[in-house]
């Protein structure tokens, strides 16, 4: 990988890792399909006007059916299960579970034949796997209804960001990271917008919280979003979506710190599983003359 690469990897772990923090107030103050929906409209609009501002001309001309497509999965799917999920089962598995991505992911390149999995690759995923396992701890919680359907609803969110990353891949590799982001947050607000009559906002939020969901949507969802995709383009879905191993630790980490929540020592070999699994996946510095190739995407 190249340095850049690797910079935009650092960054989207870290702040998606602190994402969850911030999600969890937007939650509480704007509901879960308030907060999806705010979220995705506003973080539209600033790559718009960001546009605008920077005099960037925007091509949509692969049409409005592809990047409806990754609206409804990377965005409103994807943000509706997790805004679901995590008041109800908590940061700390809600991030275990997004830590699924790569391997869902994996699943999809391979069927549609947008990458070839290296054995090296694959090691990287199964022990990234076998790291969430132990990173969960087999917590004695209660199996209640609503944790059953917030572990579902965090599962469901993370097949959907595999499914929405590599339709991406596949259909708008060409298209700019710019345009893909602001029509995706764009199609996915959009698409949740009439499921506030079901779940409206449940009470007038504080000046605090706007300033919380600025920051969600500004910078956790249009600014990593732009970077994601181009990591995505760059390096290929899989190795990108492989962030989710990292942004997993840092959310348990923020979990443990700023929230009380417990992390045991055996969790702790969990989480450096988990980060050498995203070096056997990602192998930012291969052998010399070592050449990563992927086969053209199936058009």
């Amino acid at each position: 990988m190249k340095p850049r690469d690797i910079a935009s990897y650092i960054f989207l772990a870290i702040t998606w890792g602190l994402s969850f923090l911030v999600l969890l107030k937007v939650v509480h103050a704007f509901g879960w399909i308030g907060a999806v929906t705010l979220r995705s409209l506003i973080a539209g609009i600033t790559l718009l006007l960001l546009a605008a501002a920077t005099r960037r001309k925007l091509d949509f001309s692969a049409g409005w059916r592809p990047f409806a497509v990754v609206g409804a999965t990377t965005v409103a799917a994807q943000l509706i299960g997790l805004s679901y999920a995590t008041p109800r089962i908590g940061t700390a598995m809600a991030a275990i579970l997004v830590a699924a991505i790569p391997l869902f992911s994996m699943i999809l390149s391979q069927m549609w034949g947008l990458e070839r999995i290296t054995v090296r690759g694959l090691t990287g995923l199964l022990l990234g796997a076998a790291g969430i396992v132990v990173l969960v701890g087999f917590p004695s919680v209660p199996v209640t209804t609503s944790f059953a359907l917030g572990c579902a609803a965090s599962l469901l969110s993370s097949f959907s960001a595999a499914f929405g990353s590599n339709y991406a891949n596949r259909h708008l590799r060409a298209v700019g990271s710019l345009e893909v982001t602001s029509a995706a947050f764009l199609f996915g607000g959009l698409m949740t917008l009439p499921l506030l009559l079901a779940v409206p906002v449940p009470a007038m939020p504080r000046a605090i919280d706007f300033l919380y969901l600025g920051i969600l949507a500004c910078v956790m969802s249009a600014m990593t979003y732009v970077v994601y995709f181009r990591l995505v383009a760059s390096i290929g879905a899989t190795r990108a979506i492989s962030v989710e191993f990292a942004v997993t630790v840092i959310a348990v980490l923020v979990g443990t710190v700023m929230l009380g929540e417990s992390l045991t020592i055996v969790q702790g070999f969990g989480a450096v599983a988990i980060i050498g699994g995203c070096i056997l996946v990602l192998d930012p510095f291969p052998r010399q003359g070592k050449a990563i190739s992927l086969p053209s995407p199936a058009n």
